[in-house]
């Protein structure tokens, strides 16, 4: 009658299991099979596996495999939603968007945008700030509640031309006998577009407003 020798069968063992770690982090179904295939070669022929287990192991086997199956699915259908995002976002470039801004730059040329004006507003100003806090600029616009248009020609309140720079705006309307400050959004141009390392997220580079992401643009002009 033979028998299983338990210092061979614990050598066999971990041999098998130190080929298995010298391989990659993660458990293929190569890893799989070898480690099952060495299972089978060391049971105790007087307690041989029992067939539960083993269909537990192959069903786990089944699992490892349609993993592997799915990521790899997973995987070239992100290489193509990122594909289509770059071709999405290179069609931007070139075109204008409207996108919410508390601050721009300016460098010569006009800033333009729009202010959201509530129900029932009254007096509704924009000031342009500069840089060191002061305020450079007011301007006036329409009290019809809604999208309304404004534009800053770069000129102060005493007609000078400011200069390049990073300035705030900010918008307020009487709203019901207090002062409401309203969202205000900015006219950019797309120079170019960049995309995340994951492929999720999609940013438009503009010289007024820096990075915008393009789930903040409320429009394409």
């Amino acid at each position: 009658m033979s028998t299983t020798n338990p210092i061979t069968q614990n050598s066999t063992a971990a041999s098998a299991a130190s080929t298995v770690n010298k391989g990659p982090t993660t458990l293929g179904v190569s890893d799989f099979l070898t480690l099952m295939t060495t299972q089978l070669k060391n049971q105790d022929p007087f307690k041989p596996l029992d067939g539960t287990e083993m269909v537990s192991q192959l069903a786990q086997f089944g699992t490892v495999s349609g993993v592997q199956q799915m990521n790899t699915t997973l995987g070239a259908l992100s290489d193509s939603l990122r594909s289509s995002q770059a071709l999405s976002g290179a069609s931007m470039v070139g075109h204008e968007i409207l996108a919410p801004a508390t601050a721009a730059n300016y460098y010569g040329q006009a800033l333009g945008g729009a202010v959201q004006v509530a129900d029932g507003a009254s007096n509704v100003s924009m000031t342009i700030t500069d840089s060191s806090g002061q305020v450079v600029r007011h301007l006036s616009i329409a009290t019809a509640s809604g999208q309304q248009p404004f534009s800053w020609d770069g000129l102060t309140d005493s007609g000078s031309k400011a200069a390049n720079g990073n300035y705030k705006i900010e918008a307020v309307a009487n709203v019901g006998g207090a002062s409401v400050a309203l969202p205000v959004a900015v006219a950019a141009r797309v120079g170019s577009v960049s995309i995340d390392k994951a492929g999720t997220g999609l940013t438009l580079n503009t010289m007024e407003l820096g990075a915008v992401a393009l789930s903040d643009v409320q429009q394409i002009i």
